[in-house]
């Protein structure tokens, strides 16, 4: 089934939309106060607040919404391996351009602040020595201690 020019252009412009306020919704919830409240209910309920007030916030969610909003309709319409990889491959596109806009570093190639010239590889890390164990008598450590600092481990927040 074949797209119409209607479709690829809501399909386009769902892309502009998502990928647009991406780095806009990072830079507003970047600036947000943290909230600490006593219960999981209140501070829920706090950082709704918190944020439903906040127009830097609330302009590019409200935008990005509208995108998916828009998607969904599209969808009606459009074959789903046509509608997935135009919106989600541009809209990445469209994250790089408005966050390099907003000067963010968007990675890709260029100078290395390591490097000091030519083409040499970056210095070796050196491995810190294992612990050795001792005789204490300190309780061994729990699973949530043994898990962190490695990576790729699963963090456990408190």
């Amino acid at each position: 089934m074949a797209a119409s020019l209607g479709q690829v252009l809501a399909l386009v412009l769902v892309a502009a939309l998502w990928g647009g306020t991406q780095p806009l919704l990072k830079r507003a919830s970047s600036r947000l106060q943290q909230v600490h409240e006593r219960t999981w209910v209140r501070q829920l309920l706090q950082e709704m607040k918190t944020l439903f007030l906040n127009t830097e916030y609330l302009m590019p969610f409200f935008l990005n919404q509208c995108g998916s909003l828009l998607y969904y309709l599209t969808l009606a319409s459009t074959d789903l391996t046509l509608a997935v990889p135009i919106s989600n491959s541009l809209a990445i596109v469209f994250t790089l351009i408005v966050g390099k806009v907003l000067g963010e570093d968007v990675g890709g190639k260029g100078p290395n602040p390591r490097s000091r010239g030519g083409n040499r590889a970056p210095p070796a890390r050196s491995v810190p020595a294992a612990p050795t164990p001792s005789a204490s008598t300190a309780p061994a450590p729990s699973r949530r201690q043994q898990t962190r600092g490695w990576p790729g481990a699963c963090q456990l927040r408190h």
